[in-house]
C-alpha cells in the first residue's frame, strides 16, 4: 500500500503545512525510530493504557499516525484503524509497517487532514479516538479545543478518547541538563514559554512549534466532553533515564513498567515527574449533550 495512501481530503492551514513539511523533511527519521530506541517506557505504558481500555474490537481513528507503531499495537488487538495525519511520509510509514506485517487489512482510511477537522467523518461513528501528538502541535487554546470537541463528535457514546501531552517542565529539565549556558540569552523567551507553554524549531529543533502543557491545563482541557478515567505521567520517575529498559532482560523490563504503573496509580507525584501526560476519558451522552448546548451559545 505504500505509495497509495490517500493524502488530501480538507484543507490544511499554512501553519499545519508547515508542520506536516516539518516532519517529512526534518525530523522523519528521528520520529520513526524515536518511540521504540529513545522513548520504550512511554511506549510500552501507553500500550498498556490502550489494551486496558479498549476490550472490545472497535473503529479506531487514530489522529496523529508517528511511525505507525501504536497503529500496529491497535490492529493486534484486533481494531480496524483510520489513519489521519498531517504529514504525508508518516502516513505512509505506517501503513507500510501495517503491511509489512499482514494488518493491511485492518485499515479502513488514510487521510492527510488536521486533528482540528474531522468533517470526513461521521457524528458518532466509531469507539475510540486516540490523539497521542497532535495536541502539542497547536499552539492556541482554540484549536486545541477544538481538535477536543471532534474526537467528541467522531466518538459513539461510551466511546474512548485517549489524549498525550508533553509536561511543560520537560522542557527547562532538558535545557539545564544540556545547555544551562543558555539561560541568559534565553530569559526572555523562557517567561514567555512559562506563561504560554509554546517551542519553535528555533529554540527546539527536534519537536519544531509545539505546546508544552500543565497537569491543570491539560485535565482543563477535556472537563467539558468527557468523563474522565485516567490521567497518568506516563514515565513517572523513569523519564529522563527510560533508555535503561532497553538494556534489561524481557522480565526485569516488565517488572519495572508494572513498578511505574503502580507508581502513577499510588503516587500523583508522578506527574510532575513524567515528560508525557496521558489522559484516558469516556464520551457520555449526558456529557455530549452539554458540549452540544455550550457550542450553541459561543
Amino acid at each position: 500500500m505504500a505509495g497509495e495512501v490517500l493524502h488530501a481530503v480538507s484543507a490544511l492551514s499554512e501553519r499545519e503545512e508547515d508542520i506536516g513539511r516539518y516532519y517529512d523533511e526534518v525530523i522523519f527519521d528521528a520520529e520513526v525510530r524515536r518511540l521504540k530506541e529513545f522513548s520504550p517506557a512511554e511506549y510500552a505504558i501507553t500500550v498498556r493504557h490502550l489494551r486496558r481500555w479498549i476490550r472490545d474490537a472497535t473503529t479506531v481513528i487514530e489522529v496523529g499516525v508517528g511511525g505507525g507503531l501504536y497503529s500496529e499495537a491497535l490492529a493486534r488487538q484486533g481494531h480496524k484503524l483510520c489513519l489521519v495525519d498531517v504529514s504525508a511520509k508518516l502516513l505512509d510509514a505506517a501503513v507500510e509497517r501495517l503491511r509489512a506485517r499482514g494488518l493491511e487489512k485492518q485499515v479502513v482510511r488514510v487521510e492527510r487532514v488536521s486533528a482540528t477537522n474531522l468533517d470526513g467523518f461521521q457524528d458518532g461513528a466509531v469507539g475510540a479516538v486516540v490523539m497521542l501528538g497532535p495536541l502539542y502541535h497547536l499552539l492556541t487554546p482554540g484549536e486545541r479545543r477544538r481538535a477536543v470537541g471532534e474526537a467528541e463528535r467522531v466518538l459513539k457514546p461510551s466511546g474512548i478518547f485517549f489524549a498525550s501531552g508533553i509536561n511543560r517542565l520537560a522542557y527547562l529539565r532538558d535545557l539545564f541538563r544540556e545547555s544551562p549556558e543558555y539561560i541568559l540569552a534565553r530569559r526572555d523567551f523562557i517567561g514567555q514559554f512559562l506563561r504560554d507553554g509554546n517551542l519553535n524549531p528555533e529554540i527546539a529543533p527536534p519537536i519544531g512549534h509545539a505546546h508544552l502543557t500543565t497537569v491543570e491545563e491539560f485535565r482543563g482541557l477535556f472537563v467539558d466532553a468527557f468523563k474522565e478515567m485516567a490521567l497518568v505521567g506516563v514515565e513517572a520517575f523513569s523519564s529522563p533515564w527510560q533508555l535503561k529498559l532497553n538494556e534489561l532482560s524481557a522480565a526485569q523490563a516488565d517488572a519495572w513498567l508494572e513498578l511505574i504503573e503502580r507508581a502513577e496509580t499510588l503516587m500523583p507525584d508522578a506527574l510532575g515527574m513524567a515528560d508525557h501526560f496521558l489522559y484516558v476519558g469516556e464520551k457520555t451522552t449526558a456529557l455530549r449533550r452539554t458540549v452540544a448546548t455550550t457550542r450553541k451559545t459561543e
